[in-house]
């Protein structure tokens, strides 16, 4: 299986406006025909061609005829936390297997965390993620498809007001698949999100970094988790060939706009990276720049044999950063329980 599936270009999730038009242009059809269906398909998350019934019978049969189909994606198991946060196990049409994440944030409002691959390569030491390897990038229509299905997902009323490209895989190693779901997730007549409402996370892939900011303002956050290139080298080994002096670079270049913060995360393990010292390595890596630091305690898995930081120490390495002036929060932990927080994402294997 290549990690760059083949776009299946009868499925309308897959096609963005323009190839709407075009296809429409070529049936004598006029050109608002499109812009009904991308509409349907995106805001108003139709899962049948039937469902458009502002579309003539005559257009639906013929598009049914040629073999159009809307949908890339399906549920299969949902799991909720006793903290309400929701974990869906998204199925494809090869077999695979995604999970995407519906994370509480008050006021009836989610942010959903999304997938960009099937598993990672990227082999990070404290991701169970990282433990699956690569089978293959995700398409646009199979990220995008993730947000529109778990809409009936939801309490009532609520709302998925927050997207953050934090799920399963490297987002930025799957740059196409990537900016190709952007551009139906913050079209206005697509699913409508503003660029300031919608992250994008990687783990330090310095070209791709460069690229994202002169292809769409959307919000960064840089998965650092050290402060010496030793230590990150033996936890994430993306950094043998990006380390970290070469990622302060990428950040500082970002083309940030204006009134934003860079996001730095930095998974704490305890006593591996929690130091005192880490953290004012931390603080002289990042002054300067327009940064908020997330502290994320280690969210544990069976394997790698990390500890999750004392609390106090969490506290302390959060009162050295405030005291230089950062921005600083710590994760609260959701879906623990139920294995959808951060660095846990991924199907466990069934006991035989």
């Amino acid at each position: 299986m290549s990690i760059r599936p083949e776009l299946p270009i009868k499925n309308l999730t897959e096609l963005g406006l323009p190839e709407l038009e075009a296809l429409f242009a070529s049936w004598g059809e006029p050109r608002f025909r499109a812009k009904q269906v991308y509409q349907w398909v995106f805001q108003k998350g139709a899962r049948s061609i039937d469902a458009m019934t502002n579309l003539s019978k005559a257009l639906r049969t013929r598009l049914t005829d040629e073999g159009y189909a809307v949908g890339r994606v399906r549920v299969g198991r949902v799991s909720e936390s006793i903290d309400s946060t929701r974990k869906l196990a998204i199925k494809l049409d090869d077999g695979a297997a995604v999970e995407t994440v519906l994370i509480p944030m008050g006021d009836n409002k989610f942010s959903q965390c999304l997938s960009s691959q099937v598993g990672c390569a990227l082999d990070c030491q404290f991701c169970y993620t990282g433990t699956l390897g690569l089978s293959r990038h995700l398409t646009p229509g199979e990220i995008v498809d993730q947000v529109i299905v778990a809409r009936a997902h939801l309490p009532e009323g609520a709302r998925i007001t927050h997207l953050v490209y934090m799920g399963m895989g490297e987002p930025l190693h799957n740059f196409d698949g990537v900016i190709g779901s952007l551009a139906r997730i913050c079209d206005p007549d697509g699913l409508g999100y503003s660029h300031r409402r919608v992250t994008v996370s990687t783990s330090g892939l310095v070209p791709q970094i460069e690229r994202l900011g002169q292809t769409v303002p959307v919000n960064l956050a840089l998965s650092l988790n050290a402060t010496t290139d030793e230590v990150r080298d033996a936890i994430m080994p993306v950094n043998k060939r990006w380390p970290i002096a070469s990622l302060m670079a990428a950040l500082r270049a970002y083309p940030l706009p204006p009134r934003r913060k860079l996001t730095v995360e930095y998974v704490l393990l305890g006593g591996v990276n929690d130091t005192d010292a880490d953290a004012r390595r931390l603080g002289d890596l990042l002054r300067g720049m327009a940064v908020r630091v997330n502290l994320i305690p280690w969210n544990p898995f069976q394997g790698p044999g990390y500890d999750r930081p004392a609390e106090d120490r969490v506290h302390a390495f959060h009162r050295i950063l405030d005291a230089q002036g950062f921005t600083v929060t710590v994760r609260v932990t959701k879906g623990l329980d139920i294995d959808a927080a951060c660095g846990q994402l991924g199907e466990r294997p069934t006991a035989a």
